[in-house]
């Protein structure tokens, strides 16, 4: 029992000291010691994330998708509804012209005047794409 006393009044104040002294190092820099620190590294803060309003798609992380990927992300929408056409729409905004030419790629879908025409000529188009890694 004595001898347990002993170690304990020896090893208490050490580690008592030891947690009270700071790095030299820290000290000098005051912009350091404005952020809170764990040992020698600053803490890392992490906040949350907004939340997504009902209906809307999560942001994507990383680099920016291509226009292949967004028009393959709308053929995963039921056909032939308003919010594959919609989709599509937010890719090429519509600018449809009386006499629109027969389409000879996806981006001048937009010129077709008619939803149901315009949502059918991206359609053959976006089906043609190979599909790519997500």
């Amino acid at each position: 029992m004595r001898q347990i006393i002993l170690a304990l009044a020896l090893l208490y104040p050490a580690a008592a000291l030891a947690q009270g002294t700071t790095p030299p190092a820290a000290a000098d820099k005051p912009a350091a010691a404005a952020q809170p620190m764990i040992g020698d590294k600053p803490l890392v803060q992490v906040g949350k994330k907004p939340a997504a309003k009902k209906g809307e798609k999560p942001p994507a992380p990383g680099k920016p998708q291509s226009v292949a990927q967004k028009l393959q992300a709308c053929g995963d929408i039921d056909d032939a509804t308003k919010e594959r056409l919609l989709c599509y729409d937010e890719i090429f905004k519509p600018q449809p012209k009386p006499k629109a030419a027969p389409a000879k790629g996806v981006n001048e879908c937009r010129f077709v005047k008619e939803e149901d025409e315009r949502l059918t000529c991206y359609n053959g188009f976006a089906d043609k794409i190979p599909r790519l890694p997500r």
